[in-house]
């Protein structure tokens, strides 16, 4: 599996930044945007979501993940991609 190494959390986000952006065509996210609550994002979405963030940053989604809040913004997907991959580390 190829993983992507970030050096921040401004990397993490500006990865999933780009994957929204060009996912759902939408011109422009803020870090604090409702996905869900926007109506642009499907559930078939979330688990295009949370397919790419276990290919690209080598982490597993565990049912225990999948709670709509760890994806919900930019921020929370990516603070869920930094506590997972701080998780593996250890």
């Amino acid at each position: 599996m190829t993983t992507y190494h970030f050096r921040s959390d401004a990397d993490v986000k500006d990865t999933l930044r780009q994957f929204i952006i060009r996912s759902i065509n939408l011109p422009e996210l803020a870090d604090d945007d409702d996905l869900f609550e926007s109506g642009l994002v499907t559930s078939l979405f979330a688990i295009q979501l949370m397919t790419f963030i276990e290919k690209t940053y080598g982490i597993e989604v565990d049912s225990d993940d999948l709670d709509i809040d760890n994806f919900r913004s930019l921020n929370s997907a990516s603070a869920f991609v930094l506590k997972k991959s701080t998780a593996n580390a250890s």
